[in-house]
């Protein structure tokens, strides 16, 4: 089972792991807009899994949009890493919404945003993947979008975004990254018969502790994430 974070200043949402925890400046500050970024299998739905079942565990109520997984499919995927969240999402603390795209983007992303707006009961809202609606939308839709995101982070909830490290043109993504109070971005790199991830914490505003690490993780069955020494990964 995931080690569970005791670092407690500001209002934050661990990730569950100490360590993790401490490379990532203490946690995530409520009032933030985050996006985490990475390719194929770098770990981006695991990493916001890891948030979201720490989040409910200190009692906030999460709501979870997600446009690759049913909700069956996301529960099992959360209870193999060892996040059993099965009762939360009985209780309607956890509540998973499936979205599907269609090719009206403007639509999708404004649909999107009001019902987030209507999560009421949420400290935490989180948006796995933004990667199927973004290539639809254009750059004045993703930017109302983020400032509707704001908006919600400025009443002091949590607003985490996933997309791949390819979703944004190079103008966009410049902007999203630059409007958004947190950005973490995945790597993962051939490494003799196997691959090494890696975390870039590029920045968290409000953060208690020094952030720009990058660093080595594997993503274990029924532990979730564990940083591992670069080194070692690669011996």
């Amino acid at each position: 089972m995931v080690q569970e974070s005791k670092i407690a200043c500001k209002k934050m949402i661990s990730t569950g792991n100490l360590e993790i925890d401490r490379k990532m400046g203490g946690g995530i500050p409520f009032g933030t807009l985050m996006l985490v970024e990475g390719g194929a299998s770098s770990g981006k739905s695991s990493l916001v899994q890891q948030l979201l079942w720490s989040a409910l565990n200190t009692r906030e109520n999460v709501a979870l949009y997600v446009t690759e997984q049913t909700v069956h499919s996301l529960l099992r995927q959360m209870e193999s890493l060892g996040l059993d969240v099965v009762d939360h999402f009985l209780m309607d603390r956890l509540r998973i919404f499936p979205v599907s795209v269609s090719l009206d983007d403007a639509l999708d992303l404004k649909h999107l945003s009001r019902h987030m707006e209507e999560q009421g009961a949420a400290g935490v809202i989180a948006i796995d993947s933004l990667t199927t609606i973004v290539p639809w939308s254009d750059g004045e839709h993703i930017k109302d979008f983020l400032s509707e995101c704001k908006g919600l982070c400025d009443s002091g909830k949590v607003v985490i975004c996933t997309a791949h490290e390819d979703a944004f043109g190079e103008e966009i993504g410049s902007r999203t990254r630059s409007v958004c109070d947190a950005y973490i971005r995945l790597h993962v790199h051939p490494s003799g018969p196997s691959l090494l991830k890696t975390m870039e914490v590029a920045k968290i505003r409000g953060a208690n502790m020094k952030t720009g690490n990058i660093f080595g993780f594997e993503i274990e069955p029924n532990r979730g994430l564990r940083i591992i020494p670069v080194s070692t990964a690669r011996a």
